[in-house]
């Protein structure tokens, strides 16, 4: 058997989460001293938020401990004007839209990709970008396009991709680009007036790929703890003890709990593949937040000839949110899913209205899947 391998049971041993419990459980009572509200800890990737849900971690916490679900789910930002633009794509002839399963059931203003496919536009599911490549290859009389999605973690995938495409003379191939930027994200969360947090859960998966050095801001700027967090349940119930641990001793650094994995210089290969494909937006709005400055990427000059704006002329069309629908509110940590008019009733998994309900990272789909009780029909 070969030395250093690490087995999943590992980071789910009840009697070490039992011994990080009993330490958050001490150290809770004198950090609330003197405070009218619970700790609140934001985490802000949904990997975490459904972690959190499915090991029942929040029950287990005190009842001090307050997690606010964060805006880290890349398909649960899309703005319904964006599907809407790769739909009027979708519609064409000769055209082939390939996307990853959860953006298919994102809805647009009318309908989503899903639905759009059921009646005859040729949209297929793929696991990958490259599969959307093979797709290019495989059917030169036909313009195929990937609907790029996602935070920093999936942009080294697609830039890889598009560089095989300039390489190959892939001539059909184009991507629509609806990746998204975590820093800024997290600085427009931090600004909001509604927010008043006391730390931190950072992204595991996005740390992995551009490190933990560029969250020095929060730390330095807004004076609040930030620990990268596995997704395992004694990764997060670590990493929420080293954020109050930080508070019971008035610190505020930028700490890796996720260090079997995450560095602080990051991926150096993808940090260069990501300048070298990928320019910054001034501008990308999305869904329930609003316009956010330099939030997401497009290509850069030298792959424009890649960019599916650009090849089909797209609009980018602006559609507000339906008004009963409340996913900016729960994106930004204001309410909890089940305070949503909507979620349970009008809105659920099988039928979404907003996007949290869709992804599997998304927070009211969390809540559907592991808190929600329908309401008691008997007499």
């Amino acid at each position: 058997m070969t030395d250093g391998i690490r087995y999943v049971d590992e980071f789910r041993d009840p009697q070490l989460a039992q011994s990080l419990l009993e330490e958050i459980h001490q150290l809770t009572p004198q950090l609330m001293q003197g405070r009218d509200r619970p700790l609140q800890i934001m985490e802000v990737c949904g990997g975490h938020t459904h972690s959190i849900f499915r090991y029942g971690l929040n029950a287990l916490l005190p009842k001090d401990i307050e997690f606010v679900h964060g805006p880290g789910c890349p398909v649960c930002v899309l703005p319904m004007g964006r599907i809407d633009d790769c739909l009027n794509i979708a519609r064409r002839e000769n055209v082939i839209i390939a996307s990853f399963g959860d953006a298919m059931r994102v809805p647009g203003s009318s309908q989503s990709l899903l639905q759009a496919r059921a009646e005859g536009a040729d949209i297929r599911m793929v696991y990958s970008p490259e599969e959307a490549l093979n797709l290019a290859r495989q059917n030169p009389d036909r313009e195929v396009v990937f609907f790029a999605i996602g935070f920093e973690t999936t942009m080294p995938s697609t830039c890889f991709t598009v560089m095989a495409a300039a390489r190959d003379k892939v001539e059909n191939f184009s991507i629509f680009c609806n990746h998204i930027t975590i820093v800024s994200t997290i600085k427009a969360i931090l600004d909001s007036p509604d927010m008043r947090l006391d730390g931190l859960l950072g992204p595991g998966h996005v740390s992995m790929v551009i490190g933990t050095e560029v969250f020095e801001f929060v730390a330095d700027h807004y004076q609040l703890p930030f620990v990268v967090a596995g997704f395992e349940p004694l990764d997060i119930l670590q990493a929420v003890y080293m954020v109050i641990k930080q508070r019971a001793e008035n610190r505020a650094q930028v700490e890796n709990q996720y260090s079997r994995v995450v560095i602080s210089s990051g991926n150096a290969m993808a940090i260069q593949a990501l300048g070298e494909v990928f320019q910054l937006r001034e501008v990308f709005e999305w869904r329930g937040l609003g316009a956010i400055d330099y939030s997401a990427v497009s290509l850069t000059d030298k792959y424009r000839q890649f960019d599916a704006e650009k090849r089909f002329a797209i609009a980018n069309v602006h559609i507000s949110d339906p008004s009963s629908c409340q996913c900016g509110e729960v994106l930004k940590g204001v309410i909890k899913p089940r305070d949503c008019k909507v979620f349970g009733q009008s809105c659920t998994p099988e039928q979404p209205l907003g996007a949290l309900m869709v992804s599997s990272e998304g927070a009211c789909a969390a809540y559907y899947r592991y808190a929600h009780k329908p309401m008691d029909s008997s007499p």
